[in-house]
């Protein structure tokens, strides 16, 4: 019985047909879905990162590093085709990197890194403005320095130390004028007039006795 070329054509065709059938799904390996955080993406807190697959995966190995310090905080959990992985917390804000490793439902392994940015809180470093002047008194010090001054009745300024001497009792000198060692200025007049006086009697009595 002879084969007809068509038939021949025909058999060959289906079974070109059933082999890329059955290859695409062996070619068609497991993919990473989604992740949280993103790719590029910037959040304010991270508690945790998760991980969708499209199918089942296994042997979940995720690190959260930056530069050469991790941050995960534990082992990764996988249920299903998410998996999760715990970080520690109060990270500081900078540029992080979550590397993953998995086995896919067909065997192969699935691996990436997704780079993100943890802004941190805004208001976690206090601002310039509101730390407190160490040179500048406060108005509060300024004016109970005032009041204090006027309820003793003493000028901080002005007030001389007990036992200082002024400049003039110092040098020796006396600080009421016209005095002069003590002796008042007019007990020096006195004694002048009186002097002045003698010396003009004895003068006058002395020529009254020449002939």
């Amino acid at each position: 019985m002879k084969t007809s070329p068509v038939a021949v054509a025909l058999a060959l065709l289906a079974a070109l047909v059933l082999g890329t059938a059955f290859a695409s799904p062996a070619l068609a390996h497991d993919r990473l879905k989604s992740s949280d955080p993103a790719k590029g993406a910037k959040v304010e807190n991270l508690e945790e990162v998760k991980l969708t697959f499209s199918a089942t995966v296994r042997f979940p190995n995720v690190v959260v590093r930056s530069g050469d310090e991790t941050h995960q905080d534990g082992k990764a959990a996988v249920d299903g085709a998410v998996v999760t992985q715990k970080v520690k917390g109060d990270l500081p804000s900078g540029e992080y990197v979550i590397a993953y490793r998995v086995v896919s439902s067909d065997g192969h392994p699935i691996e990436g890194e997704i780079p993100f940015t943890l802004l941190g809180s805004a208001d976690s470093s206090p601002s310039p403005s509101s730390a407190p002047s160490e040179t500048s008194p406060s108005p509060g010090a300024a004016e109970s320095t005032a009041v204090e001054s006027t309820a003793t009745g003493s000028d901080p300024a002005a007030s001389t130390p007990v036992g200082t001497l002024s400049p003039a009792a110092a040098a020796g000198e006396s600080e009421e004028p016209g005095s002069s060692g003590g002796v008042p200025g007019w007990m020096w007049i006195v004694v002048g007039g009186l002097t002045g006086i003698g010396i003009g009697l004895f003068f006058s009595m002395r020529g009254r006795k020449q002939p």
